[in-house]
């Protein structure tokens, strides 16, 4: 038998920093995860910027551009943050994504660590489940004139400064009024990000096939002021009328700073992250492992 994939791209946790034993673990699972893909018969190349903070020079390496041209499948060995940024990066070419999680959480980064050679060989077979996930598409405008772009999976946040008060938000949904709220922020989040900050803020859980978005105030000064599911073909719109030092955040791994004036747009990418998982994967089965439903239950 032989994969069903032909040049795998793997990508590894390097953005945070990894030294002494937990940079020669990291090393050591990626190389072993790579021998196993090989042995199946893939051409296993490493991302640029993984190969040369892990020092693993044994491997072809391609810059995120040619592995979303050149590849036909990308393995992710990190944790959920680490699956955000490269989905963000691969979701314009299509590359299919498979998640084996060395963090903590494991929302979207689903095999084990420990479970990946008897859970990733029949995947890489050609037996798995395949779905999308959507991004927003958010950008920062300033007299008219856009100053910041970005893609998030999980949410874009407008943050209050950490020395200020309460900011002020006047919100519009396809040009439409909504509410001008003081709080100490706003999220808008997809699907994915539903189990993210939102979910910390009083926002519902939603199912990654569910077209919508939310919108979740941050600790508002107005308790009538609660979480919102919106179309996910709605566009967003939020003004910032007054506060200091606020920013915006974009799945948390990129920031801008705000001033007075300001406006945030956000409304639905034209592309999607695709995920693989493993054959008889259900969305319900990681919400009660991972949030701990029926915990002494029978």
């Amino acid at each position: 038998m032989k994969s069903k994939f032909r040049h795998v791209a793997l990508f590894g946790k390097y953005h945070t920093m990894v030294t002494g034993a937990a940079l020669e673990s990291s090393r050591r699972v990626l190389d072993d995860v790579a021998q196993f893909v090989s042995r199946i018969g893939a051409e296993v190349v490493m991302e640029k910027g993984t190969s040369e903070h892990l020092g693993l020079n044994l491997y072809p390496t391609l810059t995120m551009a040619e592995i979303g041209k050149q590849c036909d499948l990308g393995l992710v060995v990190g944790g959920d943050g680490t699956m955000l940024g490269i989905g963000r990066q691969v979701a314009p070419f299509g590359l299919p994504l498979i998640g084996i999680n060395q963090g903590r959480l494991g929302f979207i980064t689903d095999i084990p660590i420990e479970e990946y050679a008897q859970t990733l060989k029949p995947m890489l077979l050609g037996h798995f489940e395949e779905e999308q996930r959507s991004m927003l598409h958010a950008q920062v405008w300033r007299s008219k004139h856009c100053v910041f772009d970005a893609f998030a999976m999980n949410d874009v946040v407008v943050n209050r400064g950490a020395t200020s008060g309460m900011v002020e938000l006047r919100i519009e949904v396809d040009g439409r009024f909504v509410a001008t709220q003081r709080a100490d922020g706003l999220i808008v989040a997809t699907p994915t990000g539903s189990t993210a900050y939102s979910l910390s803020a009083g926002g519902p859980l939603m199912h990654p096939n569910l077209g919508g978005w939310v919108i979740a105030p941050i600790a508002p000064h107005t308790l009538s002021n609660r979480p919102i599911v919106l179309p996910d073909t709605s566009k967003i719109s939020i003004e910032i009328v007054s506060g200091r030092d606020a920013s915006a955040n974009f799945d948390m791994q990129s920031l801008a700073s705000l001033m007075i004036g300001d406006q945030i747009t956000v409304e639905q990418s034209s592309h999607k992250v695709r995920f693989l998982h493993p054959q008889g994967w259900n969305y319900f089965d990681t919400l009660r492992k991972k949030m701990h439903w029926n915990e002494g239950g029978v």
